[in-house]
């Protein structure tokens, strides 16, 4: 058994999309895996996914904007599993609107679950990174960070995503821990059906008008983005740390 696959992960917003296909990726690659979210019975079909697949998984509930919740679920994670040295970073709310229309709950929700959240997981994760003198967190971005139309608190929380990811690669990158930000683009999952539903477009014509727009003519899937985080999280990416990896079917200005 190699030194990765006795390894414990927490992947947050780990019940459904993105978060669901890195958990069972990272499962995959024999990672133990704690699959977070607001809602623990929402975690339980992706946990089975895995322990079907002979992984070990755990469902763990919390809200990552509240401190005391994050610690309380991080200890948990250590008893029950290990300490954990892999952080995927990726639980995320929308609520779009523009600017004139936005109201402060929706401005502090989504920096709350997004970026809060980010900060005060990798705060309770990194103490057992540091012991262990390996650490791999990857955060989710988003090609929102670059700037979306009804998006000023997504695109704000995605962009200071991308300045926490850098700095934490220079505090952590001696103690043997790198940091890195996966930034999709159009990816077919539960939020950009509802931003479909929010536009008043069906979610097949959605990704058609999504894809005729994207170089290589289609729309990503969450299993494109859990590969390139899979990657971020092993061993070979040791050397790899504060970069943006924009996985999104082309450049992006």
């Amino acid at each position: 058994m190699s030194t990765t696959e006795q390894r414990v992960a927490i992947v947050t917003g780990g019940a459904r999309g993105i978060g669901a296909a890195t958990a069972q990726r990272l499962a995959e690659e024999g990672r133990a895996v704690a699959v977070l979210d607001l809602d623990e019975a929402a975690c339980k079909e992706t946990v089975e996914k895995i322990t079907k697949a002979g992984g070990r998984a755990l469902a763990v509930g919390a809200d990552v904007s509240d401190a005391a919740q994050v610690e309380a679920a991080v200890a948990r994670v250590a008893e029950e599993l290990g300490p954990p040295t892999i952080l995927v970073n990726n639980a995320g709310v929308l609520r779009d609107n523009l600017l004139f229309k936005m109201s402060e709950g929706d401005w502090d929700t989504v920096l709350g679950v997004h970026l809060k959240g980010a900060f005060l997981m990798t705060r309770a994760v990194q103490k057992h990174m540091l012991d262990a003198g390996f650490g791999r967190i990857v955060n989710l971005s988003s090609s929102s960070a670059l700037g979306n139309r009804g998006q000023a608190n997504y695109s704000a929380a995605k962009a200071g995503m991308q300045g926490l990811t850098k700095t934490l690669a220079i505090e952590l990158g001696k103690f043997g821990v790198t940091a890195n930000a996966v930034a999709p683009g159009f990816i077919a999952t539960d939020m950009t059906a509802a931003t479909a539903a929010r536009v008043g477009m069906g979610f097949e014509d959605f990704q058609k008008a999504a894809a005729s727009q994207i170089p290589v003519a289609r729309v990503g899937t969450p299993e494109d983005v859990a590969n390139t985080i899979a990657f971020l999280s092993g061993d070979a990416a040791g050397f790899v740390s504060g970069q943006v990896v924009y996985v999104a079917g082309g450049p992006l200005d």
